[in-house]
């Protein structure tokens, strides 16, 4: 599963996700994307199911990029867990996703199977998506 190897600080606080992405929501390496359409937190076993998604769909062929990782850690409490004595462990790591971010790039195959593969992996995140080519941007 994807997370950072090492951190500064165990713990964040969650944060906002106003506005558009900057960074990250230009096509640098591929022909074809997959861009977020609203904001939100995408985990890192929702990265690596969508990559596989996406892998198994293109057959092994072309290449794909990822553009995003999961470096932000959220917290849970155990369950039926009183109020108070601080905040919880660590539990998961989670992309802070902007409208406009790029998810995954590839190039090297046809437009329709990469339209089809990155549908396939859009069903695996929590936020609405949309496909662009190069020429669109």
């Amino acid at each position: 599963m994807l997370m950072p190897s090492k951190v500064k600080w165990r713990k964040q606080h969650r944060g906002r996700m106003r506005g558009k992405a900057y960074s990250g929501s230009k096509i640098s390496f591929g022909d074809y994307a997959l861009v977020a359409k609203e904001p939100g937190w995408v985990t890192g076993r929702q990265i690596e199911a969508a990559r596989q998604a996406i892998v198994r769909n293109v057959k092994r062929t072309g290449k794909l990029w990822i553009r995003i990782f999961p470096d932000k850690p959220v917290s849970k409490k155990p369950a039926e867990t009183r109020m108070g004595k601080g905040k919880g462990a660590p539990e998961l790591w989670v992309a802070v996703v902007k409208p406009g971010r790029v998810l995954y790039e590839i190039t090297g195959v046809p437009e329709d199977i990469a339209r089809a593969s990155m549908r396939l992996a859009s069903y695996k995140f929590g936020i609405k998506t949309g496909f662009v080519t190069r020429e669109q941007q």
